[in-house]
């Protein structure tokens, strides 16, 4: 069982914003919305839509949308994304129309920065899904952690926070307490492969016959995206540094070694203090202020960090 009692100086750093989740100048918008777990998820669903969900919502997103609206890597460039395409209260379900178009990453990022605004300590995590409608594929995503008084760290999906979309993927969980087995955090993760207990095809971006965005050089990715998220520097998926993120070609045995450590910190039970030592002292693996974006539609390019 987890404990249930987080200490101070670990609930203050997950409570207080991020360069990336900070509102900025916009914290006022907050002022309306929900103040419980829930109902701050709900509220950042109904802000946004997945790019990849335009069918489900019977909705035709406009490219220059699907392009570039989920290359936003601060909440408060996203927030006025959203109220230049409604002025309504946070609180108030938009439209289809009227919504940012973004991933996984930013449904998680806007709920982040809700819960961080109410005090809740809150953090990004980067894993794998079982729940997206490939058979014994695990798909790229990514969750909020959140800490909860009785129960500790719970994972929440924000995408999943309406009922439309609990159906069309037949979630049969509690979108505010997702199962670690139904969501793998990196590492745990990477250690099933390392250990011969998972097969590393089966964990990417989407299924192998689709293309090459799978296996042990992707974990290994999202294991380096998760230490920085421990870290509260919450990059796009696709920006990449360091050591072993760039392809199969990469994963030398000295860079799994590299990972087989880092998983041990990137995992279920975090060690604060050793996920923020590993990050301050290893500049294999701390984000620098330049990283490659390695954008889907729009290409590659380097990105300077605020």
């Amino acid at each position: 069982m987890p404990s249930t009692r987080l200490a101070a100086d670990e609930a203050a750093f997950y409570a207080n914003q991020s360069a990336f989740s900070a509102p900025n100048g916009l914290s006022q918008l907050y002022a309306d919305l929900p103040h419980d777990p829930a109902g701050l998820a709900r509220a950042a669903r109904d802000m946004m839509i997945h790019r990849m969900e335009g069918e489900l919502f019977q909705y035709a997103i406009p490219q220059d949308r699907l392009y570039n609206d989920a290359e936003s890597r601060y909440i408060d460039d996203i927030l006025r994304i959203i109220i230049e395409r409604s002025a309504a209260p946070l609180a108030e379900r938009r439209e289809v129309g009227d919504r940012f178009v973004g991933v996984c990453r930013d449904f998680a990022l806007l709920y982040c920065s809700f819960l961080r605004h109410a005090g809740v300590p809150a953090r990004l995590r980067i894993g794998f899904a079982d729940y997206f409608g490939s058979d014994g594929f695990h798909a790229d995503h990514v969750v909020t952690e959140y800490w909860d008084d009785e129960r500790g760290w719970l994972l929440a999906d924000p995408q999943l926070a309406d009922p439309v979309v609990v159906a069309a993927w037949n979630v049969d969980f509690d979108p505010m307490d997702v199962p670690r087995d139904r969501f793998l955090v990196a590492g745990k993760a990477w250690r099933a492969i390392r250990a011969g207990e998972a097969d590393p095809t089966t964990f990417g971006l989407h299924p192998p016959e689709e293309g090459p965005m799978f296996g042990e050089w992707f974990v290994a990715h999202d294991v380096q995206v998760d230490l920085a998220a421990l870290n509260k520097v919450e990059t796009l998926l696709w920006d990449t540094w360091g050591t072993g993120s760039g392809g199969d070609g990469e994963m030398t045995p000295s860079t799994c070694e590299l990972y087989d450590q880092v998983s041990l910190t990137a995992c279920d039970e975090v060690s604060f203090d050793a996920a923020r030592k590993l990050f301050a002292d290893d500049e294999r693996l701390r984000t620098p202020k330049m990283v490659l974006s390695l954008a889907p539609f729009n290409g590659p390019r380097e990105i300077r960090l605020r």
